[in-house]
This record gives structure tokens, C-alpha cells and sequence, in this order.
């Protein structure tokens, strides 16, 4: 890993020698002999540790201890002084130096003082990228082509904040993909709103979605926000739309083409800005053609349509999902699991997946608590001898 090591110093003599000696310890080294230049420096986010000289000719070396506390990522400070002043070392480390070390400077001690602020450099960085990789690949298209170009459209669906119609089968990563698109997207530090329209009865489906105002009903105490009003700004996930009764569907459309809705009971109306994505793992067309889905609210939805494969018809990515969810399961849960034997391999590949991703990402999960080892290997999968083919 290469590291950036800004040393900032008014005597020149010190400064040369200083950033001679680092660079043949191969660290990147950048020179500033006023706070000034080293707070452009700074700005720019290039310096992974600082060394700072306490006196300078525009100010007190330490003031930068102040001004860096609101920085993302404060780089490791280590305060050097022809002073050795213990109360001002004490009132450093208080507030985030890193180190305190004095002229002239023992260059063994320098180094070691470096190299523990880089294991605070390396771990920053880990957890940046570990943070990134959550938010950025919960949803892996893998090699599969058809998959990749859903992932593409689902990208260019969340920059322009359209609405978004997920089909496919049940464990095939729909509310995965949502989220994907709701993180992918302006909308990403806004809510995403999950509701499973099958798993409300249609009678409370209505006050769900569009909330209540008091004495609407029987119960109906005082307002109650309806979850298209919570996801104000954000993404609502219409799950399972095709449960959806018809005359909410009506509602549903309406709120969608005026940007507004009345709550139950209510008279005026309430303006949203929402964008809708909508899944099912039903056959809409022909529902339409059975009259039990509203064709105007099917294309109002389906302005981006994406259609998730089901497992067993993107084998290829098998592998890449098995590593994504190995390590996903390793931070969660506090494992060291590293890989999978061939053989264990070749009957995931083998295996049908009725369940889809759903059920491989639960068949990892198990393989991985019963692993006595690093590697997951044939006895610690569940029973795939059905449906293998």
C-alpha cells in the first residue's frame, strides 16, 4: 500500500532530509513549510499522515489538530518540536495528534511512530472499502449478459427517478434489486419504503398506503401517516403488486399521475414525490387479459420493465454469488470462511435452485455454521440430492 506522508517544516535543512529519508522507505512524500500551504495540501485529500512542526512562521503548528476534527477521514498527526514541552504533548494527544516526537528527531522512532499511524491509514481504508462493497454490490448480475443489461437499466431507471416494474420468479432478488436501485440513485440518502402488498389484508391496504385522518373509521383515533407519504422524497417498494385490489389499484394510479393523494377520510389532497418500484412474481399481462389487474396502472408502472432470471437459468453465476454471500456471512456473522471445495462446487452447479438465490443464499448460510474449517466442502451443505440435474 502506498502512503503520502506530508511533512511540514520552516527549516529547510530538517524538511530535505526528512523527505529524502521516507522516500527510500518508499512512502510518497509532499513538503509545506507554512500551515497555510499544508491546510491547500489537506484540502485536497492527498496527505495520509502528517508530520507537523509545533512553530511555524503563520501560526502555531497545532491549530491544525482543531482544524481537521470535522474531516471524513482526519489523517494521523504526529506533532515534532525543538520544544519539549510536556503540558502542550499532553494537550495534543488530547486532541488527536497521534504522536509527539522531538528534535532531533531519532529516525528509528519516526519510523516506528509511521508505521502504527499507517495500520490506522490501512484499516480506514478496509472499512471504506468493505463499506462500499455493501452498498454497492448487494446486487450481483454476474457474467450472465441478460443480467447485466438489467443491471444497466436499472442503474440509468434510479439516475432519472422513473418507475420501475421488477417480474420474476419468488428468490429471485427483487427487493435486493430495489434497494439497489434506491441506493444507486438521488434518492439514495432519502427512505426506501418496503410494503408486501400480499401480506395486508385488502381491507387495511388502503389506510397503509394513503394513512388516515382521525374518525375515518372505527379505531381511528388520530392521523396516521400512510407509508407513500413516509417515503416523501425517497423510493416506495410496491412488493407483490399483483395482490392489489382493484379498486386500490384505481387510487394507486391516480396518486401516481397527480403526484398527491387524499388519506382516508381526508378532503385535501397531500403532494408526494415519490418514485414507485413495483415487483411481482405473477404473469400481470395475462392477469390483465383476466381482468384482475389494471392495464393503465401496468404500463404506468412499467415505465423501466426488469425481468430477474430465475438461478437455474444463470448457472455461471453460481460462483461469484457463493463468494458474495461467503463474505457477506463472514462480517455478519464473525467467520473466517474462505472458499469451496471443487466438489462441493460441483454440486451447487449441479443442483436445480427451485428456491433461487433465496435458497442458495440460506443452503451458504448453513454450510458456513456447520463448516468446521475455512473451506465448505460436501458434508456441510443441506440435501441437494433432489432436484439435481
Amino acid at each position: 500500500m502506498s502512503l503520502t506522508i506530508l511533512v511540514v517544516d520552516d527549516e529547510e535543512n530538517f524538511r530535505v532530509n526528512t523527505e529524502r529519508y521516507l522516500a527510500t522507505r518508499g512512502y510518497e512524500v509532499i513538503g509545506a513549510s507554512t500551515l497555510q500551504e499544508a491546510r491547500e495540501i489537506l484540502i485536497k485529500g492527498i496527505a495520509d499522515i502528517v508530520l507537523l512542526d509545533v512553530q511555524l512562521p503563520d501560526g502555531y503548528g497545532p491549530n491544525l489538530l482543531y482544524e481537521t476534527t470535522q474531516m471524513v477521514f482526519r489523517p494521523p498527526i504526529i506533532l515534532i518540536t525543538a520544544y519539549g514541552d510536556i503540558d502542550m504533548a499532553v494537550d495534543a494527544m488530547r486532541n488527536g495528534a497521534h504522536d509527539f516526537l522531538t528534535k532531533p528527531i531519532q529516525y528509528n522512532q519516526l519510523e516506528k511512530s509511521i508505521e502504527r499511524a499507517s495500520e490506522i491509514v490501512t484499516m480506514r481504508r478496509e472499512l471504506l472499502h468493505l463499506r462500499q462493497a455493501q452498498k454497492n454490490q448487494n446486487f450481483v448480475a454476474g457474467k450472465n449478459p441478460k443480467m447485466q443489461s438489467v443491471l444497466a437499466m436499472a442503474k440509468r431507471a434510479a439516475e432519472m427517478s422513473v418507475s420501475v416494474l421488477i417480474t420474476g420468479e419468488t428468490g429471485t432478488g427483487k427487493e435486493v434489486l430495489a434497494k439497489f436501485i434506491h441506493s444507486s440513485g438521488p434518492r439514495a440518502n432519502k427512505p426506501f419504503v418496503p410494503i408486501n402488498c400480499a401480506a395486508i389484508p385488502n381491507t387495511m391496504l388502503e389506510a397503509e398506503l394513503f394513512g388516515y385522518e382521525p374518525g375515518a373509521f372505527t379505531g381511528a383515533e388520530k392521523r396516521k401517516h400512510g407509508l407513500m407519504e413516509v417515503a416523501d422524497g425517497g423510493v416506495l417498494f410496491l412488493d407483490e403488486i399483483s395482490s392489489m385490489p382493484l379498486d386500490i389499484q384505481a387510487k394507486m394510479l391516480r396518486a401516481l399521475e397527480e403526484r398527491a393523494f387524499r388519506r382516508v377520510g381526508g378532503l385535501n389532497q397531500v403532494k408526494v414525490d415519490v418514485q414507485i418500484v413495483a415487483a411481482s412474481n405473477r404473469d400481470l399481462a395475462q392477469m390483465i387479459k383476466d381482468g384482475n389487474f389494471r392495464e393503465d396502472l401496468y404500463y404506468r408502472l412499467k415505465v423501466v420493465d426488469l425481468h430477474l432470471l430465475p438461478l437455474r437459468e444463470r448457472k455461471e453465476d453460481i460462483p461469484e454469488l457463493v463468494v458474495f454471500f461467503i463474505r457477506q456471512n463472514n462480517m455478519r456473522l464473525g467467520m473466517n470462511v474462505r472458499d469451496v471445495t471443487p466438489r462441493a462446487m460441483e454440486v451447487l452447479m449441479r443442483y436445480h435452485w427451485p428456491g433461487n438465490i433465496r435458497e442458495l443464499s440460506n443452503s451458504i448460510e448453513r454450510a458456513m455454521l456447520f463448516c468446521n474449517g475455512e473451506v465448505i466442502d460436501l458434508p456441510d451443505l443441506p440435501d441437494l440430492s433432489i432436484h439435481l440435474g
